[in-house]
């Protein structure tokens, strides 16, 4: 039985999960079974959030968050592919690491 994970990553790696037999999906945190997954670096900070709930439970989670003062607030709303300017999203993907052979 082959197990394919749901999983995600930084948005210019997505395509490359595949490859490795994983579904990728662009959701910030994704729990699937036994593995979690954050999509970029500060969805780190949302995993581990996610950790600490289910752990230690919701209301701890609660006290950290609020102890970190982890209060998302960006300068600007390009923090995505749809959202940010197609014209810089094209730039990023002829540049990026991930780029498949």
């Amino acid at each position: 039985m082959h197990y394919s994970a749901r999983t995600t990553s930084h948005w210019l790696a997505l395509d490359v999960l595949a490859v490795f037999g994983a579904e990728p999906t662009g959701e910030r945190v994704v729990a699937d079974g036994k593995f979690i997954t954050a999509a970029g670096v500060s969805s780190g900070i949302d995993m581990g959030l996610t950790l600490v709930g289910r752990v230690a439970g919701d209301e701890y989670a609660h006290a950290v968050q609020l102890g970190t003062e982890y209060d998302p607030q960006p300068p600007y709303d390009a923090g995505s592919p749809q959202k940010a300017p197609a014209a810089l999203v094209a730039e990023l993907r002829t540049k990026s690491r991930f780029i498949l052979h």
